[in-house]
């Protein structure tokens, strides 16, 4: 059986798939599912330092090749956050998903974390669709992502990951500014957009807030396409997200020359036994072109 064990920023992972943030919430038992199920490591819910409610719903709409979400961010805060990861039970890497509109919002976070279980945080700078958030925020900005990473690493030295939206420019110098401002790493992509899916029927748009991100089997082109050009231009790890679906998919990440995979909307589409049926296919793979290792296939489309 081909080995699928790989670190990342120092941490070892029994395989490359890392649930992506927001996909089971901020529940412990949640989280626990996807590792039993066979996820390599779990990233939580964005938390905030206050709760928020997020969007109306409907908050996700399915189509043909993919899906639309607009959630805003909907979570209990960093209090019941916190109580809730005290004692998390969850055996494999817990990556802390944090977000702010002021730098000193993602001190305060990081530091009541610091106390917690969990192996790293990620920033996310990319999402499309609330405002004062992400790139509704201009979040995405340089001069953001330098002044949060200056508070951020000053208070922590577990590895910091930062979540990219799909640049279609620029993209080699925007990655190494990030990893210039001390990232450990590198998350490639958010969701694009924002997209609409109108309901024909009621003449109006189907999500709540009208738009939202493109996400899942339409958005792999993109995201290839970006961890392509970021595996050029920067020395830092890539986790590869957006669209992986399949054990093809991943094989095709890895060769744009990502170091771990993150999964998310493949659960809708295939279940929570995604990471089993995922790692399966993988191996396969691998078998079928005698190589023992998915550190072979890293960047070979190079």
């Amino acid at each position: 059986m081909p080995d699928q064990n790989i670190e990342f920023c120092g941490i070892r992972l029994k395989n490359p798939l890392i649930l992506a943030s927001g996909i089971l919430g901020v529940n412990p038992g949640c989280l626990k599912r996807a590792e039993k199920e066979g996820a390599g490591a779990v990233t939580i819910k964005s938390i905030s330092l206050e709760p928020r409610t997020g969007h109306n719903s409907p908050i996700l709409v399915p189509f043909d090749s993919g899906m639309l979400n607009a959630v805003g961010y909907s979570n209990p805060g960093l209090e019941e956050a916190s109580r809730a990861f005290t004692r998390h039970g969850i055996e494999i890497p817990v990556i802390a998903s944090i977000i702010g509109q002021k730098p000193e919002e993602f001190s305060q976070i990081i530091e009541r974390f610091e106390e917690l279980d969990f192996c790293g945080y990620e920033i996310p700078v990319s999402c499309p669709h609330t405002p004062g958030f992400g790139t509704m925020g201009n979040q995405d900005s340089p001069d953001f992502i330098k002044s949060v990473m200056k508070v951020v690493t000053s208070k922590t030295k577990r590895p910091v990951i930062v979540k990219i939206p799909p640049l279609d420019k620029g993209l080699g110098d925007y990655g190494q500014m990030i990893e210039d401002c001390g990232a450990d790493a590198i998350n490639a992509i958010n969701t694009a957009g924002p997209g609409m899916v109108i309901d024909i029927e009621s003449r109006k748009p189907f999500l709540g807030f009208k738009k939202g991100g493109l996400s899942g089997p339409a958005l792999k082109p993109i995201a290839v396409r970006c961890v392509y050009d970021l595996y050029k231009a920067v020395k830092i790890p890539i986790i590869g997200t957006g669209g992986i679906t399949t054990g093809a998919d991943a094989v095709e990440m890895f060769m744009a020359g990502a170091s771990a995979l993150g999964v998310g909307t493949a659960v809708y589409f295939r279940g929570m036994n995604a990471f089993s049926l995922i790692q399966d296919e993988l191996a396969a793979w691998l078998s079928e072109h005698n190589l023992s290792n998915v550190n072979q296939i890293k960047g070979t489309a190079h």
